[in-house]
């Protein structure tokens, strides 16, 4: 209930969520219009095909242990962040539009922090990702020697990072106590937060294209010094199928999210002129997209995976386990096509010498 006392001296911890969108300057309807139901309908159908999608992603993960490696590992994490994304999403579509006025300050921070914290989960998955490659492609390596049980503190510390990040406004951060601070977009939201997080996704980003540009000068230079030898061809192919998914992966996120991160610093910086809310629901509605477009490269990127989904989707067990072994995969490991090699050399020896008796 919106009262005219204050916990403290200049707070305003006992108004309502709707004082602070009227104070912030952001209008809230108390009505359904039309515009509402077509964002909430869009925006719910978005929803069911991010958290069906990346279950599909973790499902073909933990069913195919081709998959079963530290930067897949990784990519299963971010698909759970899409997932993550996907639940958040869903949960301000019952939490938006006239409903908004109904919710409780408590309400509103959490809607807001699942959305933080679902965002900083993709962005240090993709980091970690991005260091993984580095450390990998420059070892000469496909895939990471680090350990399982590394890999899953790293997963958990990601969830943690993402979670601390997500409560931070709701821990102190917000602009209770100070209403000309507050954002026009996020109207609890302090704006001297919103240029922080921006700027440190954005420093994210760059410093991601940095890791994936040298990666790529250096595969490149690396592969036109390597011999001819059918393994070491299939090896850089391999190397390379694999770092131009991972990069698309980041360049559809980037592309996604950069717009909604422009357009909240912009609004941290009190530009009158930008019209900030004019472009909000927009992008929004960019960044959950992304949550299902990696599923989309993932089929079509590699073969195994499409398989994979195939399987799982016609719940042919047995047609999985016998095309397992005859599939033909992109991202396979050196020590996999040695040894295939090797049992192709022995299968031909063995008939050979069967001919010879």
């Amino acid at each position: 209930m919106d009262t005219l006392s204050d916990d403290t001296e200049g707070c305003y911890f006992n108004r309502t969520v709707k004082f602070f969108y009227e104070a912030s300057g952001k209008n809230i309807s108390d009505h359904w219009r039309r515009r509402d139901y077509v964002i909430v309908t869009l925006g719910m159908s978005v929803c069911f095909i991010v958290i069906f999608s990346n279950l599909l992603v973790i499902g073909a993960i933990l069913k195919n242990r081709r998959f079963h490696f530290p930067i897949y590992y990784l990519l299963g994490n971010l698909a759970l962040a899409d997932l993550f994304s996907g639940v958040s999403y869903l949960h301000l579509m019952f939490h938006t539009g006239p409903w908004t006025i109904k919710l409780s300050k408590h309400q509103w921070f959490v809607r807001q922090a699942l959305i933080d914290t679902s965002l900083t989960a993709s962005v240090l998955n993709l980091l970690a990702v991005a260091v993984e490659r580095h450390q990998t492609i420059f070892n000469m390596q496909l895939h990471s020697k680090m350990s399982t049980r590394r890999v899953f503190v790293i997963i958990v510390f990601i969830w943690l990072v993402a979670i601390i990040m997500g409560l931070v406004p709701t821990m102190g951060w917000h602009c209770l106590c100070n209403l000309e601070n507050c954002s026009t977009m996020a109207p609890m939201y302090s704006r001297s937060y919103l240029v922080f997080w921006a700027i440190l996704n954005l420093l994210t980003f760059t410093i991601m294209l940095a890791v994936y540009t040298r990666i790529f000068v250096y595969v490149r230079r690396k592969s036109k010094q390597m011999s001819q030898h059918t393994t070491q061809m299939r090896h850089r192919e391999t190397v390379m199928n694999l770092m131009k998914t991972v990069s698309l992966i980041l360049g559809c996120f980037v592309l996604c999210w950069t717009p909604g991160l422009v357009v909240l610093l912009l609004d941290g910086l009190r530009c009158d002129m930008c019209k900030v809310l004019r472009y909000e629901k927009y992008c929004l509605v960019l960044a959950e997209c992304n949550s299902f477009v990696n599923p989309i490269i993932y089929s079509f990127r590699d073969r195994d995976m499409r398989r994979t989904f195939r399987d799982i989707l016609c719940c042919l067990c047995r047609r999985g386990g016998n095309n397992q072994g005859n599939s033909e995969v992109h991202f396979n490991t050196l020590e996999h096509e040695v040894l295939s090699e090797s049992n192709g050399a022995d299968v031909s020896n063995h008939h050979h010498n069967n001919h010879s008796h």
